[in-house]
């Protein structure tokens, strides 16, 4: 790491007042399966670092299902949903209970949010669990969230953990995301072989990324590399900064925040986007597309114009009123996603057509837009 690479992390970590810390599975276990408590007292201390600097502190932890396997006496993952959310209700005890334990020796409390997909796409619930987490930084707290395995299916899945971190730090928002795996951080290559070489910082996200890692799994969670980039890309994108580490280096913590050479930093690419546009952009699942002429995707990239319904050439998937949809050009890219003021059989209608067209089609103009322009979000 270069003079330059350390001082642009420094200056990056001087000005972060609040964090969320994401820790795997492989990083809290043992080779039997159980919880790594050495390695949980050690967090703790670190931890309680961060928060003693003055800064807001959220942690993002997987290994309930790990822990449960270890408890339960299972010698593989289970397959089958039922056995998975009997192993997450056994482990996630245990873990807040450790975590409690080990915060109570530096004087603060675990408090434990378990989270679904749905408490990120319903507005009310989104807000509920930040006035929640803000409200917890106010007192002797380190909030401590995971899914809510025991009662996610497939419609209300997050996915993994990594993903969640990035949408917890978006929902804050954080200034600074950590990831602790079981990797140094992006390699230039496969891990296993000795060429392979370590990134310290990567100023700009790019496709070339993801070449780097395949699509590589992780042998206890559900993540694995390719999945903490996602994450990265979409914490980046917002004006959140990411590192990487491995997580089972002793004291990865303080070493990170001593500006030291581990793991990769992910520089943010913007400055921090508000959190309505947040929601929308980078949290919310599209529910259809809209696929835009060149003219629609200059005056919403260029311009900050809103979309109007002449910009639109075809309409995909079934939506309602309200819901977000993705916007594409002619091209295949994805450019903006944003609230739509029609439903998708009404958007149908009235593809291609001026004002005029709209009011004699449906006998009044509800909307000038299909998305104004305060509901939508570029992501190019």
């Amino acid at each position: 790491m270069t003079t330059g690479e350390r001082d642009r992390r420094l200056e990056i970590l001087a000005h972060a007042r609040s964090v969320v810390v994401k820790v795997g599975t492989n990083v809290l276990s043992t080779a039997d399966d159980r919880l790594d408590e050495d390695r949980i007292r050690s967090l703790a201390a670190q931890l309680h670092g961060i928060v003693a600097s003055g800064r807001k502190v959220v942690l993002v932890s997987s290994g309930a299902i790990g822990a449960g396997m270890g408890l339960l006496g299972l010698k593989e993952r289970p397959h089958d949903l039922a056995h998975l959310q009997a192993a997450a209700a056994t482990g996630q005890a245990h873990l807040i209970h450790l975590y409690d334990v080990n915060f109570r020796k530096f004087g603060f409390h675990a408090a434990q949010l378990l989270l679904t997909a749905n408490d990120f796409k319903k507005r009310d619930r989104y807000l509920n669990v930040r006035n929640t987490l803000l409200t917890l930084s106010e007192y002797a707290t380190i909030p401590v969230v995971n899914e809510n395995d025991t009662v996610s299916t497939e419609e209300i899945k997050l996915g993994d953990n990594d993903r969640l971190a990035a949408m917890v730090a978006n929902l804050i928002p954080a200034d600074v995301l950590i990831v602790l795996s079981v990797v140094d951080g992006l390699l230039t290559g496969d891990p296993t072989l000795p060429d392979s070489r370590r990134i310290p910082l990567v100023e700009k996200f790019d496709d070339e990324l993801l070449d780097l890692v395949g699509a590589s799994k992780s042998s206890r969670g559900t993540g694995g590399m390719r999945s903490k980039l996602d994450a990265v890309r979409t914490a980046t994108a917002v004006g959140t900064h990411v590192f990487i580490a491995h997580g089972q280096q002793p004291n990865v913590l303080d070493q990170i925040f001593r500006g030291e050479d581990v793991g990769t930093l992910f520089v943010a690419e913007q400055d921090a986007l508000p959190a309505w546009k947040r929601w929308i952009g980078y949290t919310l699942p599209p529910k259809g597309r809209l696929i835009l002429d060149e003219g629609a995707c200059r005056a919403i990239i260029a311009q900050g114009r809103s979309l109007l319904m002449i910009g639109v050439r075809t309409v995909e998937g079934d939506f309602a009123k309200g819901e977000v949809v993705s916007l594409y050009d002619l091209a295949g890219d994805e450019i903006a996603r944003g609230l739509t003021n029609y439903d998708s059989s009404t958007a149908r209608s009235l593809v291609g057509k001026r004002a005029e067209d709209i009011a004699r089609t449906l006998g009044s103009i509800p909307y000038d837009e299909i998305i104004h322009r305060d509901n939508l979000v570029v992501r190019v």
